[in-house]
């Protein structure tokens, strides 16, 4: 049995690392596709279900695949990964003294069993200054992530506080994964 992350995510590489997990990254690269009208919750566990499936398709039957979608929610909009500094900017602006959710569906696969759940957590962020906005921009660090920020970065001076799992804004969420690998026979401790 190997366990394999189904995502080139260098965040979800560090946290699976954290626990202390060996695994083999293998994307998923395909088509993904979201049903019409779906809420932030299902979008993301159906793009997890998605990655799960493209990966297993070539993974032995008895592999783990962990595999996981997040976008950030905001004003019943997701944001993405920014297309240039000024959609980041706009972004951040948004984000500027209110709070969002941050949604990942993670799906985890053993052959026919399939576990898919979707995380909410609330973060709150403080009122942000246009040369604040520029200055953080001017780093690199929010141009390849949801809503164009990272948590686990210099974004930390942003956030007043958060309401969930504080992994999961990073990209996985690391509790609830615990609890689906052990319902799969896989123990972390």
């Amino acid at each position: 049995m190997a366990v394999i992350l189904a995502s080139q995510s260098p965040r979800r590489k560090q946290l699976l690392e954290m626990l202390g997990m060996n695994f083999t990254v293998i994307p998923a690269k395909g088509e993904e596709t979201v049903p019409a009208g779906a809420g932030p919750d299902e979008t993301v566990r159906v793009l997890s279900l998605q990655k799960a499936a493209i990966v297993a398709a070539d993974a032995d039957p008895e592999d783990v695949i962990i595999a996981a979608d997040t976008i950030v929610w905001h004003n019943d909009k997701v944001l993405g990964k920014p297309r240039d500094e000024q959609e980041a900017a706009r972004m951040l602006s948004a984000l500027s003294g209110n709070t969002h959710q941050v949604y990942t569906g993670v799906t985890v696969r053993k052959g026919d069993k399939i576990l898919s759940k979707a995380e909410c957590t609330n973060v709150k962020f403080r009122k942000l200054s246009g040369s604040e906005i520029d200055a953080y921009i001017a780093t690199g660090e929010p141009m390849d992530k949801a809503g164009a920020y990272g948590i686990q970065g210099v974004a930390c001076l942003f956030v007043e506080g958060i309401e969930g799992d504080f992994f999961n804004v990073m990209g996985l969420p690391v509790c609830r994964l615990g609890k689906m690998l052990k319902e799969l026979g896989v123990e972390l401790l």
